[in-house]
């Protein structure tokens, strides 16, 4: 397999792993099925958490800087732990992290359970904002712990590692965008409490599989004298790298988070009690399809981008090529909504294929950076440089949730678009220099 364990419980040359915990019969495709499951199970959370508190919030009147101040902590909150993982991992295992995600997630949903209806706008919105910062530190556990065990489970002949990164990022998008859906559609028929409660159960179900199943010894324990430093990387790659990730996702989150959906619920919800249950569900069933659509294309992302063997420089001068592509959709999708005035159904209509265009160039972007942080972090030290991608992947969020609701609200969806755009530009920008680093 060509991998960076050996069959005993030794440590790689070359690795800077500690793998003396490992089973003898080390099994890279039992580790990696474990993982990936754990990881569909958090992210289908994920996915309805995050419906089930915007379109409950909006349906009590929330304004759309108020929404976005629900997310702010919970992106916060990557930040911070994406930098705290990497250590973490580093000095406790892959495993420890993993599990220490799926419990606070399942924290996150039980607390959200005590929310109290009577309660004024400004306490509900701390306790929901320090309840998704909760789950932000939850999520990025997850992930930090499950795309660092590719790296050092994948295999490294033929073009493996690309296969891998996009079979388990492509799956955990098209399971998230189920959550979406499942998440409006539990609002809807359920109701927030039981709903809230509901995944809280299923979760923690879940977990306790995972800690059964999960193969003993999943690597990822680095040198004893990893220190807390040394967070930033050494390799200029990683960190432009980083860089134009934090503006791909600043870009998608600018309209993804608040504008989006708020302007499909102004144009579908008749204000009726009806009306909200049938735009929850549309609204839910459109993001659902474009994150499962997305999740799709970045699981073929390898064979768009060249297939097997193809050398890395090539892959960067590719990666560069499709950021250029992204630019110029939120800006033409812009001047649609500026030249319409406001809402209509040829807006909604082009609205809808125009994001599902933005969504398949987004997702080769993001599909190609994934695989690229991994060919470029080295093992030894992989946690710290896959968590210092993702804190830049979480700063993106943070700032494109703060620009949605803020650029909604003073110009509409032109300008939210627009915004979303400017961007886009700034991640092409940082793309390009990938290839002189």
């Amino acid at each position: 397999m060509g991998l960076c364990l050996p069959a005993g419980g030794h440590r790689a040359d070359g690795c800077g792993v500690d793998v003396s915990e490992t089973v003898p019969e080390a099994n890279p495709l039992r580790a990696y099925a474990a993982v990936t499951a754990a990881y569909w199970a958090f992210m289908l959370s994920d996915g309805a958490l995050r419906m089930l508190v915007l379109l409950h919030f909006n349906s009590l009147g929330f304004t759309p800087v108020q929404l976005a101040w629900l997310f702010l902590l919970y992106e916060i909150a990557g930040i911070v732990t994406n930098l705290a993982a990497g250590w973490l991992a580093a000095r406790f295992g892959l495993a420890a992290t993993l599990y220490g995600g799926l419990a606070l997630q399942i924290g996150a949903l039980l607390a959200l359970a005590q929310l109290d209806p009577g309660w004024g706008v400004a306490a509900s919105v701390a306790f929901v904002m320090a309840v998704q910062g909760v789950s932000g530190v939850a999520k990025d556990l997850a992930k930090m712990s499950s795309k660092s065990a590719v790296k050092l489970l994948a295999p490294r002949e033929d073009g493996g590692l690309f296969r891998w990164v996009a079979v388990l990022t492509g799956s955990k998008n098209a399971v998230k965008g189920l959550g979406f859906f499942l998440g409006a559609a539990l609002l809807g028929l359920a109701g927030f409490d039981a709903a809230v409660w509901g995944m809280a159960a299923v979760l923690s179900v879940i977990l306790m599989a995972v800690v059964l199943f999960l193969p003993a010894g999943l690597p990822g324990r680095m040198k004893s004298d990893e220190a807390w430093g040394g967070w930033r990387s050494k390799d200029r790659r990683v960190n432009r790298l980083s860089l134009a990730r934090m503006f791909l996702f600043g870009a998608r989150d600018v309209w993804f988070v608040v504008g989006v959906p708020v302007y499909f619920q102004s144009v579908l919800s008749d204000g009726t009690a009806e009306g909200r249950r049938e735009a929850f569900f549309l609204i839910g069933g459109f993001l659902a399809l474009w994150i499962i659509a997305y999740g799709a294309v970045q699981a073929f992302a390898p064979r768009i981008l060249g297939g097997k063997g193809q050398p890395e420089a090539e892959t960067t001068r590719r990666a560069i090529t499709w950021s250029g592509l992204l630019v110029p959709i939120p800006f033409l999708l812009a001047a649609a909504a500026w030249v319409a005035g406001g809402p209509s159904g040829w807006l909604t209509a082009t609205l809808i294929l125009g994001l599902l265009a933005f969504g398949f160039v987004f997702a080769v972007n993001s599909s190609v950076h994934s695989y690229l942080i991994l060919a470029y972090g080295s093992a030894e030290r992989i946690t710290r440089d896959v968590g210092f991608y993702y804190m830049a992947n979480a700063a993106g969020r943070l700032i494109g949730t703060l620009l949605s609701g803020l650029s909604y609200q003073l110009g509409g969806l032109p300008l939210c678009l627009a915004t979303a755009g400017i961007m886009a530009l700034a991640s092409w920008l940082a793309a390009r220099r990938l290839a002189t680093a």
